[in-house]
């Protein structure tokens, strides 16, 4: 991921240098593990001071987002989630597997019977386990029940998902909901805040990317069109116009405005589309008839929601192994 500064948004460069890497790493273009330039090096490229850079990083650690490690560099915290790579154990299992192929192979059976052996035999042990319960802490009780309903499709009858929010874990019946759950799944960027809530849960975190419906949505803007982008973080914005360019490149003239900033009312009276992050909804309302509005949403990554999948799956065969 290549950070730069937008010196045409109304937001510090400071705030917008902390969001590109924060949301970054939210929306897994920074990886765990992966190497940040040092400060001079950032500085000197996106024409900051120093000064400016070193803070953002001092904030971001704070965070636990980054990491300084002596004599390496400063690096994407590996925060144990499931984008951080294989689980040794599905490896071992592939491997077992791979040898009852080679035997079903050496007794002449063909994939469909071997299949109907595994499934059968899955199914009963499946029904001595109970099932998982997983929680998603998000920010807004309305994304995040989209969320919810996204990973549950995905997971299928593996685990039950259920929403919640971080402000709601400040509530003892929310810290025990989330107690109870086999796994808490937030964001990266959260994933310190509700740690510091629930000290005994196991939290994992995974990325989230525009959603099919948004990203549909803004490939088919009328390149002619004068495109607003709207965020309630400022933080957020240079991300957001940043994808905003991604799908829709066609689009040549755009502005952006925080709300209750003073230029979004000069930049709503501009727009013929407004392009309106979760959290600023109410923006909508202020539109003219002849105005379209679209929510730019996100949806939990499919790939780390199979890789939690996965780890749900060995833990249960762990568990019906013990109790058997």
């Amino acid at each position: 991921m290549k950070l730069s500064i937008d010196r045409d948004l109304p937001v510090p460069l400071g705030v917008q240098l902390r969001g590109l890497i924060e949301y970054g790493i939210i929306g897994g273009e920074l990886v765990p593990g992966a190497r940040l330039p040092s400060v001079r090096e950032l500085a000197d490229e996106l024409g900051v001071a120093p000064m400016t850079v070193s803070q953002v990083y001092r904030e971001l650690q704070d965070g636990g987002l980054i990491e300084a490690r002596a004599g390496l560099g400063t690096f994407v915290t590996e925060n144990g989630g499931p984008a951080a790579g294989p689980d040794p154990r599905l490896t071992a299992m592939q491997q077992r597997l791979d040898g009852v192929i080679d035997d079903a192979l050496a007794l002449g059976l063909g994939a469909g019977e071997l299949a109907t052996m595994v499934t059968a035999r899955f199914s009963r042990r499946n029904e001595a386990r109970a099932r998982r319960q997983v929680v998603i802490v998000g920010l807004f009780a309305d994304a995040t029940r989209g969320y919810a309903r996204a990973i549950a499709n995905r997971l299928g009858d593996l685990a039950t998902v259920v929403p919640t929010t971080v402000d709601a874990l400040d509530r003892a019946s929310g810290r025990a909901l989330c107690e109870d759950a086999d796994l808490v799944v937030t964001f990266a960027n959260q994933r310190r805040a509700v740690a510091a809530r629930l000290p005994v849960a196991r939290i994992a975190t995974i990325s989230f990317i525009p959603s099919e419906e948004t990203r549909r949505e803004l490939a088919g803007i009328d390149p002619l069109a004068r495109l607003g982008v709207v965020s309630l973080v400022p933080a957020f914005l240079p991300m957001m116009k940043r994808v905003v360019h991604r799908f829709a490149p066609h689009v040549r003239t755009a502005r952006a405005a925080v709300v209750d900033s003073e230029a979004l009312d000069e930049v709503l009276a501009w727009s013929d589309v407004v392009v309106i992050a979760t959290g600023a909804e109410g923006v909508a309302r202020r539109l003219r008839p002849d105005q379209r509005a679209l929510a730019y949403r996100h949806i939990p990554d499919p790939g780390d929601v199979d890789r939690l999948a996965t780890a749900l799956l060995v833990e249960a065969a762990a568990t019906a192994r013990s109790s058997s």
